[in-house]
């Protein structure tokens, strides 16, 4: 069993206030659970208004598979225009670990 884990660390565009922070942040984590069939949640930066930690989380057979997930998922959270994705940081836990 591997399991894979993502933290996207973002900074939010024209946003003044935690709710308008929310309105971004939760679409954003609800479109990588749907087409991703993934954990995800803002896990971070929770009293920031202008930043997010999105942690993403994968379990798989294959460690390949995991690996292309969280890609994928890096990939989607870059591309949104609403964000800017400041760094990705990716972490594999495997059977030897």
């Amino acid at each position: 069993m591997y399991v894979g884990a993502l933290e996207c660390d973002v900074l939010l565009g024209d946003v003044h206030s935690l709710k308008q922070k929310r309105s971004v942040v939760r679409p954003v984590v609800a479109e990588l659970r749907r087409r991703f069939d993934v954990s995800a949640a803002e896990a971070g930066h929770l009293d920031l208004h202008r930043r997010a930690l999105i942690g993403v989380s994968c379990v798989s057979a294959d460690a390949g598979h995991v690996q292309d997930v969280l890609d994928s998922c890096e990939r989607l959270v870059a591309a949104r225009p609403e964000l800017e994705l400041l760094s990705a940081r990716h972490r594999m836990l495997g059977p030897d670990d």
